[in-house]
């Protein structure tokens, strides 16, 4: 769960975008409500954005004690602070090893300022992903990916290289980057596949990639 960041994806749906500090608070009243429901048989909620009258929300998860929440964000104060809150796990999302590990500190640190142990965080990155058998065919992957961006072939391997955007290369160069994110404080990676037909890349990288970082 977050606040939402791209007015396009509103706006294609219909959904209205307020400024940041509405969208925090609008998301603070989520996160109590999706609890509650899970959790009380019947309640009433009395916020700014969301009034619920006595209300029952069935079937309650089978899960216990309910399913883990994920929170994403950039680490800032106030995601930080509604995750130590109300989540189980932290996400962010297109940043090098090196931010990573400046971002769990700082929700490590919110972790703690609402009296929770900071080693019952998980942290996780969504980030790109581009991996071939070789150079050459890693680069044809990369350029079926900037056409899905509307970018022509010239720009895949400077795509590729903008720090924080991708891990990208051989199985063997995929894995070695998983790594570094791991010794970041990283505890599990959602890989962003952009060119959906291309399911020869996903077992590949279920072949090769996984069994080398599981």
């Amino acid at each position: 769960m977050g606040a939402g960041w791209y007015h396009d994806d509103h706006s294609r749906f219909g959904f209205p975008f307020p400024e940041t500090a509405v969208r925090m608070q609008m998301l603070s009243e989520q996160l109590e409500v999706v609890h509650r429901q899970w959790s009380e048989e019947a309640f009433s909620f009395e916020g700014t954005h969301y009034q619920l009258r006595d209300c029952h929300a069935e079937p309650k998860p089978v899960q216990r004690p309910h399913p883990p929440v994920i929170v994403g964000g950039a680490a800032g104060k106030g995601s930080a602070r509604l995750a130590a809150r109300w989540a189980d796990e932290y996400n962010t999302t297109f940043v090098t090893p090196e931010e990573c590990s400046r971002r769990r500190a700082a929700v490590e640190e919110a972790w703690e300022r609402e009296g929770r142990d900071p080693a019952t965080l998980r942290f996780s990155l969504m980030i790109g992903c581009v991996v071939g058998e070789d150079r050459a065919d890693v680069l044809r992957r990369a350029g079926r990916v900037a056409g899905r961006r509307g970018q022509g072939d010239e720009d895949a391997e400077a795509q590729l290289r903008e720090p924080g955007r991708f891990v990208w290369g051989t199985p063997d160069q995929a894995a070695a980057q998983l790594r570094e994110l791991q010794d970041a404080g990283v505890e599990r990676v959602m890989l962003q596949h952009l060119a959906h037909d291309d399911v020869e890349m996903v077992e590949l990288i279920g072949r090769e990639v996984v069994p080398a970082v599981r």
